[in-house]
């Protein structure tokens, strides 16, 4: 049977960047050299798309040739050289702005050539913190209580905002990931630096009610109405909460558990939960939905469109604790984006 060409995207423009590498590094590693012909598609930081001849850890002097995107044709072309490359399935490895917020799902429309996970619409909506709020609330699904503040617009009172949302809020980038740019706000003097810190990275900055509970994450995989949902793992973080630096750093002390210890009716809740809100999201191929537990209520904080697949990241893990190991969890994505 003739190997199935992958091109596999990685590196991108956001602030994520070092993590995709990190995590690309992994599933390349795990993917089956006799089913698939693995191309290392490799982006900078300036958005310039390379075709490497290897993998290499020194992405500074890579020496690949650009790939230029030949819609309709199903089809690349390298730069110098113009060889055409013809993926079967692009797989990105991708996070943040120009990855997983449907711009490169977008443009494999455009292409004609299948990608792993959502499609363009799914993606940005998910990648969009409100509109996600605001379609899983449509739809019966609890989230944090929260105000927006957009660039530019009157800043909403603090104290209006304590009387509201409670004492202790959350400010975050509406679309961002992996933390980035979050700020948890005890007092007034800390508000202000919150909303210029989520400014940094997005125009409109989601001002949420802190809820003080447990970290709680599942994994979906498939395609609706066929999708799963794995257990229930749960994030204890080390640091005030679970920010870029517990998540990454090597001198992080946060613990992932792959198997929570929760109530039977509040895991199924949550799993329940994550069926739904995957299928209304309009959600394909790969997911994680993370949820704080307040009490026995449940409350959706995110839905990542493309998780991390690094050493220490939930996703690939909650699918190993159900039985589902790395090389065949990446046959699973390739053959939902196929299908």
């Amino acid at each position: 049977m003739a190997r199935q060409t992958v091109l596999l995207l990685f590196g991108g423009e956001s602030s994520e960047h070092d993590v995709s590498i990190n995590s690309a590094r992994n599933v390349y590693a795990a993917m089956d050299g006799e089913k698939y012909k693995i191309l290392l598609g490799y982006i900078d930081r300036t958005g310039k798309w390379w075709l490497l001849d290897r993998w290499s850890d020194d992405l500074v002097s890579h020496g690949g040739s650009q790939l230029l995107a030949a819609p309709g044709t199903r089809s690349f072309m390298t730069m110098p050289g113009s060889r055409v490359i013809h993926p079967d399935v692009m797989l990105p490895i991708l996070h943040g702005k120009n990855g997983e917020d449907g711009t490169v799902q977008g443009l494999a429309a455009l292409l004609h050539i299948p990608i792993v996970g959502c499609d363009a619409t799914a993606s940005a909506v998910c990648m969009d913190k409100v509109l996600t709020k605001q379609i899983l609330e449509a739809n019966g699904i609890k989230t944090a209580e929260y105000q927006v503040y957009r660039r530019g617009n009157p800043l909403p009172s603090y104290d209006e905002l304590v009387k509201t949302l409670g004492v202790t809020l959350f400010v975050k980038p509406a679309r961002s990931g992996s933390s980035v740019g979050v700020s948890k706000v005890h007092d007034e003097s800390e508000f202000l630096p919150a909303i210029d810190a989520a400014l940094e990275h997005d125009d409109t900055a989601l001002i949420e009610r802190a809820i003080i509970g447990r970290e709680l994450e599942t994994a979906a995989l498939g395609n609706p109405p066929h999708h799963q949902v794995s257990g229930v793992g749960e994030i204890i973080a080390g640091a005030e909460f679970y920010d870029y630096e517990d998540k990454y750093s090597s001198n992080s002390t946060s613990k992932i558990i792959t198997e929570a210890e929760i109530d039977d009716a509040v895991r199924e809740k949550i799993r329940s939960t994550s069926r739904k809100a995957y299928e209304v999201l309009g959600c394909r191929g790969l997911a994680r939905i993370d949820y704080l537990l307040e009490g026995d209520q449940p409350y959706v904080i995110e839905v990542n469109t493309l998780p991390g697949f690094t050493n220490i990241s939930m996703y690939p893990k909650l699918w190993r604790e159900a039985g589902l190991h790395y090389p065949a969890l990446i046959d699973a994505l390739i053959d939902a984006a196929l299908e």
